[in-house]
């Protein structure tokens, strides 16, 4: 049975359970041990037999990231966070686990509620596939408000989720934007996403729900889910510019949904230009996921929000 620790996330205030995945023997060996040319070196010393040697590469922690199959924005996006803080995310590691969405036509409303059909049944066997590595901690890399209007039902599939994890805990886009904003003591907000009208709608839902006006809304309704990562960048930086961040909206912050769309360069771009923070969904769950595993230092080219909080 895997010993699990618990720790109490620095900003949720909840218990995260983390599992020891480096108890000995890890690694384990066959019994032959160490061979050379066939034979076993008798004078080499045994790996592991009293303590458990961690992930070569995720040291510090081994994170599990669960992303629709046609999502090539997401984890390129964390993995550069990590590349530009080695000072202290060396040693922080993703394992990545794909949900297949076989059908991304977003077109129209009857796309939409195939392709949550497809993504919540396609969950469960990610899931299964993400803990072979042995994860510590999950990340959720999908907007569901996209898919499911309302937080009510946004809570309940992630808690279905959470029961097929063997207990491990997630960093969640509703929880993390939800923190984000609190510490930006933002309430006005406007948002940007890849959606059509009705996801736009679903958004716009989830945010009222967790109390904020959503003064404006920008969808570029992306008909694939694919497609969503070649929305130009010159088109993302022009909606905030010229539709979003304008007189007479008075916005605390600008959120991004939808994680195959790329915000960090847009972000690190006009933050200082529209003094406005602009919080992408990549970077703040990731940054929520951090924060609530102990990782404090400031991070740098990774947007406004991990520099100050």
């Amino acid at each position: 049975m895997m010993i699990k620790k618990t720790i109490i996330g620095t900003l949720s205030n909840k218990e995260i359970v983390i599992p020891n995945v480096n108890l000995s023997p890890m690694p384990e060996l066959a019994p032959a041990g160490l061979i050379k040319n066939g034979e076993t070196v008798t004078d080499f010393g045994s790996i592991a037999s009293k303590t458990g040697y961690p992930d070569v590469r995720s040291y510090q922690k081994k994170l599990g990231l669960l992303i629709p199959a046609t999502n090539t924005s997401m984890e390129h996006e964390l993995w550069g966070i990590i590349f530009n803080n080695q000072n202290s995310l060396r040693g922080v590691g993703l394992h990545t686990s794909n949900v297949m969405t076989p059908k991304p036509n977003l077109k129209t409303e009857e796309d939409l509620r195939e392709y949550k059909r497809l993504f919540l049944a396609g969950l469960e066997k990610a899931i299964e596939q993400a803990l072979l590595a042995q994860p510590e901690y999950l990340i959720m890399g999908m907007s569901l408000e996209h898919i499911i209007s309302g937080i009510d039902g946004i809570v309940a599939s992630m808690n279905d989720a959470e029961s097929l994890s063997n207990g491990i805990s997630w960093a969640t886009w509703h929880d993390a934007i939800h923190c984000a904003l609190t510490k930006f003591k933002a309430k006005k907000i406007a948002i940007i996403t890849p959606f059509d009208k009705i996801g736009n709608e679903n958004a716009t839902k989830m945010f009222e729900d967790l109390g904020y006006d959503v003064v404006t809304s920008i969808g570029f309704s992306c008909a694939n889910a694919l497609h969503i990562a070649h929305i130009p960048e010159w088109a993302k930086e022009r909606a905030i510019m010229d539709l979003l961040a304008v007189d007479g909206h008075n916005l605390d912050a600008i959120v991004q949904c939808g994680t195959n769309m790329s915000m960090i360069n847009v972000a690190e771009k006009l933050d200082p230009i529209i003094d406005i923070p602009i919080l992408g969904i990549n970077a703040v769950t990731f940054w929520y996921a951090l924060r609530e595993l102990g990782f404090t230092q400031p991070l740098v080219i990774s947007s406004r929000l991990l520099k100050e909080f």
